[in-house]
């Protein structure tokens, strides 16, 4: 099925008790820059062009738990970014604020979580 022309996805949605914190996080990991920042939104911009990442304050957001345990709040979704050195992008992101999973499920991929507990994996551009 060949989709409507126009449709084109721009930005995914993180929620967050602080969107002005956990942005600021997503921007010394990723080197983007706060295109649009308000009390309840704040967006960044890929400066390659791409997909990019907004956060969106959820008063009554609970921390998901990874990897997934029953009768407590599940990972939605998580975000995928791919890299070139596997243990300095684990290191980068520890300084950033992210925490190391304790599960790590796969041998070239470091599950993260970032300060919401939203998980993230970095793994092998190859």
């Amino acid at each position: 099925m060949t989709p409507p022309t126009g449709l084109k996805l721009t930005q995914v949605n993180l929620d967050t008790p602080d969107p002005a914190a956990l942005a600021r996080f997503y921007r010394r990991l990723l080197g983007w820059e706060i295109e649009v920042e308000q009390p309840d939104d704040v967006i960044l911009r890929n400066a390659d062009g791409g997909v990019g990442l907004s956060f969106q304050r959820e008063r009554a957001y609970v921390r998901p738990t990874w990897p997934a345990e029953p009768g407590r709040q599940q990972m939605s979704m998580h975000l995928e970014i791919g890299v070139e050195d596997l243990s300095a992008a684990v290191d980068h992101a520890l300084a950033c604020g992210a925490t190391l999973a304790d599960y790590q499920p796969q041998d070239d991929v470091r599950v993260c979580l970032d300060p919401d507990g939203h998980p993230f994996c970095l793994w092998l551009i190859d």
